[in-house]
């Protein structure tokens, strides 16, 4: 047969660690345990700290990502899922643009491949966990020790392969969905319970207030004579989360659920069985929330090399069209203020935006015109192009209604597309949008979290039509 890329990955197999297939159907209980178990280890993780952490008062590179990607600084879940996404993302592409040959029809060709993502993962954990440890992400590594440096790294390394195992544990069939959707949505909801609610207190130089806004709101209402200017504090204050902020997290939650019901719907029938019918429907979201998902991780990577290159070469110009880096006031953090990082970054308020329109237009037009690209191009490496969905109702002798096999194609060709990239762009437009108003955890956390919602919602349904057969369970089943 020839030398494959595949083959490199075969003397790896058997040490890589892998979840075995069940050999029955798993019940629903079961599954919703293991999901709860599978949350609770990640909840755990998130929260244990790293052992032998001298300082972690040094800049964040990955302060804007952290919710989206699961991660907890100074935690087990430091890299949170970064190593998988990116690993499956570049894996997906490489297969897609048909670099690495994948026969996904022959079993050992998709445990091959699996092999190999997974070994991609563990490299890239090693890499990144290597390069925080050794920039002084966590303490100077002099101080530390070389020991101490070796542990930090080798709990960061197998905190992801945990990591990894969870999320295979859920998609081969265990529990329900995916860890990596488990992981996004309980980490943004958990961002968004806690400034909404935090019962702990800052001192803002005007005294102790409570973090949470809600919880700020009744606070200075109830304390201050003043109660106009008590409620515009709550409502507008900086530097903490306020009412306004939590309204427009609304806001976003509402607008995301109502394009969600947004879809064509194809008429199909069966050849099979005559006089069935059905739809076959095409989402606005047709590559859900995948499009953002593939941004951020790539926007991710690139802020946390620059950064990690500018503490280093600042005076390089290359490292400062890459992305010049400064603290703000009265914090160690850096954000990007010059070069490609800093048009990668999303303005910080609406007053921000309207300050520096170069800036909004350039983000604005990389936001909506990469994600609709992403989306484009993920549906051609996925498996979900018009071509491998004719390929799927053929499998199962279904034809749209007025349409020959021959030209049911073209019209999946016709459709499919447009609502990729639409939909791709238009996550790319909610998620400005909400980045623009302020809402907590940032556009693209709330898109995440929500997609992730409907996605489980949809599980629920599916596991209850399952017993009911017929044409529209085969549908809902897609």
């Amino acid at each position: 047969m020839g030398f494959r890329v595949l083959h490199l990955v075969r003397p790896f197999m058997a040490v890589l660690p892998e979840i075995a297939q069940p050999d029955r159907k798993v019940p629903f209980n079961q599954k919703v345990m293991w999901t709860a178990v599978t949350l609770f280890i990640f909840l755990v993780m998130s929260q244990v700290p790293l052992y032998g952490i001298m300082s972690s008062d040094s800049s964040d590179p990955l302060f804007w990502m952290r919710v989206i990607l699961a991660s907890n600084r100074g935690t087990l879940m430091e890299l949170g899922i970064t190593p998988i996404v990116t690993s499956g993302m570049i894996m997906q592409l490489l297969s897609g643009a048909n670099i690495i040959e994948v026969d996904y029809s022959l079993k050992e060709d998709r445990a091959l491949f699996s092999g190999a993502q997974k070994l991609f993962a563990m490299i890239i954990a090693f890499g990144h966990a290597t390069v925080s440890v050794l920039t002084g992400l966590y303490g100077s590594p002099r101080e530390i020790g070389a020991g101490v440096c070796l542990l930090l790294i080798i709990q960061l390394v197998v905190a992801s392969l945990i990591t990894m195992l969870l999320d295979e544990l859920l998609q081969k069939g265990y529990g329900l969905g995916s860890g990596i959707n488990l992981f996004i949505a309980t980490n943004i909801c958990e961002t968004i319970f806690w400034k909404a609610l935090s019962p702990t207190t800052v001192n803002t130089g005007r005294g102790d207030e409570f973090e949470g806004a809600l919880i700020a709101l009744v606070h200075l209402v109830a304390s201050r004579k003043d109660k106009t200017r008590a409620l515009k504090e709550a409502f507008y204050r900086n530097n903490l989360p306020n009412v306004m902020s939590l309204l427009s997290t609304l806001v976003v939650f509402l607008v995301v659920i109502y394009l969600q019901g947004f879809r064509v719907e194809l008429p199909v029938k069966s050849n099979r069985l005559r006089g069935q019918r059905g739809t076959y429907p095409i989402k606005l979201f047709y590559t859900s929330n995948m499009p953002i998902m593939l941004q951020s991780t790539m926007t991710s990577n690139i802020f946390m090399i620059s950064q990690m290159l500018y503490k280093r070469f600042d005076t390089n110009i290359l490292v400062r069209i890459l992305g010049v880096w400064e603290p703000i006031e009265g914090s160690s953090q850096l954000y990007a203020r010059g070069g490609i990082a800093y048009y990668l970054s999303a303005p910080h308020s609406l007053t921000d935006a309207l300050l520096d329109p170069i800036h909004t237009v350039v983000y604005v037009a990389i936001m909506l015109a990469g994600c609709a690209l992403l989306s484009k191009t993920w549906i051609e490496v996925s498996g979900s192009s018009p071509r491998d969905v004719a390929r799927q109702l053929k499998d199962q002798q279904l034809v749209i209604a007025g349409y020959r096999d021959t030209s049911m194609y073209k019209e999946l060709k016709r459709v499919i597309p447009v609502a990729a990239s639409f939909g791709g762009a238009t996550l790319g437009a909610v998620s400005v949008f909400a980045d623009m108003i302020g809402a907590i955890g940032s556009g693209t956390g709330i898109l995440l979290c929500v997609t992730i919602i409907f996605q489980y919602f949809e599980m629920f349904v599916k596991e209850q039509m399952e017993n009911g057969g017929g044409l529209e369970g085969m549908m809902m089943a897609q």
